[in-house]
């Protein structure tokens, strides 16, 4: 899938079937459904699903928790702002 497939799918109510649950949850946060999406990578032990958990959790506000989950997932995702980590994270994980 690429960028432009993901975004124009973010028009329907469902996300497309087949995205990792990383992938997912970065869907449903564009939809503004955060609680939806961190329940996806909650309890996700992989370095992306980590990436993106540490990801909400700064969108959420709480910085030490998002620390301790980039720090898992040993990736630097983090960008000046949450437009810009979301997209890091995106190209990354569509690849």
């Amino acid at each position: 899938m690429t960028r432009a497939e993901f975004e124009e799918s973010l028009e329907r109510a469902l996300p497309p079937e087949g995205l990792s649950a990383p992938v997912e949850a970065l869907w449903w946060d564009a939809k503004g459904e955060w609680a939806r999406a961190h329940g996806l990578v909650d309890e996700l032990e992989t370095r992306d699903g980590m990436a993106v958990h540490a990801y909400l959790h700064r969108k959420e506000g709480v910085e030490w928790n998002a620390e301790y989950w980039y720090g898992r997932a040993g990736r630097r995702y983090r960008r000046e702002t949450l437009e810009a980590e979301w997209a890091a994270l995106l190209d990354g994980l569509l690849g």
